[in-house]
């Protein structure tokens, strides 16, 4: 964004409940309030029990659990996520956890147009996007289509307490990652910029009070609101050069989600930097800090998060693929993309170097 004022700024429908103890005193309400009389319930197996105390809550109008989302939404496992509504007649989805059960709820709504309700339980923000992802043959695909925004929204800090703190420090940093890039996207507004320096500040001060008392509630609440305006950033804009990078390495490599958004944050805004002047400075204002790429790396250092591609598994002769993947197609980013570019930064990023090593 430019300092002479030129944009494009475009309200999506959706509704927000946040509070603590929502989950279950508030989406049966929200269930009832789009009209929906059987709704499936959709989760992974890690917090499946939640999920059922979802489902519980829900009474009649649950007609069924499916507990079968996996990460990066494999093509096979949505599917057959379609093939369980289809089976119980659902007219509604209800999908309780993480990106994984949220991505699978929105495979559900993008190829049956079943109403969606988001109940997340970490913050990767995925709840105020239209934005869907499936991988196939080792590709993941990604797009973007207003049948799969989730009509209702239930926020309960509560659910994210029982989160492990390794997953909520790097859960919280992917989101993070969505404000980054808003902040320089093609698309952005004065609205999301503020929303997302909002966001990462709320994050940034949330997470390290997550780790010291991981049980805090008003800390937990903190944490989901940044989440919430990161994600809402991330549903308003084209991502760039690190959400591709992302893409390429979780869906090909097969590298934890959150944990990859992590480690590669960083160094992709580095490489921005010189192209992104008034983003990078936004992102230093948020975290108080002279350098916005060093405060990040730190800041996960500090966390105790991963700082390395090599750590999640990535192999250094995984690194040209990686390079010739992420540039074999155009997208919006405010440095060009380039192989050796991008190679630099796979490079820094499987080290766990400073980040400065790609800065333009």
């Amino acid at each position: 964004m430019t300092n002479a004022l030129d944009f494009s700024y475009e309200s999506r429908p959706g509704r927000v409940v946040f509070r603590a103890g929502a989950a279950l005193s508030a989406t049966p309400d929200e269930v009832e309030r789009l009209g929906l009389r059987r709704v499936l319930v959709v989760c992974g197996t890690r917090g499946a029990d939640t999920a059922r105390a979802v489902a519980d809550a829900l009474g009649p109008a649950c007609a069924g659990v499916h507990d079968r989302a996996l990460m990066h939404v494999p093509a096979e496992v949505a599917d057959a996520a379609v093939q369980a509504a289809r089976a119980v007649g659902a007219d509604g989805c209800v999908a309780v956890g993480g990106g994984s059960s949220i991505g699978l709820g929105k495979a559900i709504a993008l190829r049956t147009g079943l109403p969606l309700i988001a109940v997340p339980s970490t913050y990767s923000g995925s709840e105020m996007t239209p934005v869907w992802g499936l991988t196939e043959n080792g590709v993941k695909r990604t797009g973007r289509d207003v049948k799969v925004l989730p009509r209702s929204v239930v926020y309960d800090p509560e659910l994210t307490l029982s989160l492990p703190v390794p997953l909520s420090v790097t859960s919280g940093v992917n989101a993070i990652a969505h404000a980054v890039e808003a902040l320089y996207a093609p698309d952005t507004s004065p609205l999301i910029a503020l929303m997302a320096e909002e966001g990462v500040r709320a994050l940034a001060g949330a997470l390290p009070a997550v780790v010291s008392d991981p049980a805090s509630r008003a800390t937990r609440g903190r944490a989901l609101y940044g989440a919430w305006l990161c994600g809402s950033c991330l549903g308003a804009t084209t991502m760039g050069l690190h959400h591709k990078l992302c893409h390429v390495l979780g869906g090909t490599f097969g590298l934890p989600h959150a944990e990859t958004h992590t480690v590669v944050l960083p160094y992709a805004l580095a490489y921005n930097a010189s192209a992104a002047p008034e983003a990078v400075a936004a992102v230093a204002r948020a975290l108080d800090a002279a350098d916005a790429p060093t405060a990040l790396w730190e800041l996960a250092g500090r966390l105790g998060a991963p700082r390395s591609l090599a750590e999640l598994g990535l192999t250094e002769a995984d690194l040209a693929t990686a390079a010739e993947q992420t540039t074999n197609q155009a997208y919006a980013n405010p440095r060009p993309v380039t192989s050796d570019g991008v190679l630099a930064v796979l490079r820094a990023a499987h080290e766990g170097a400073p980040p400065a090593t790609v800065a333009g």
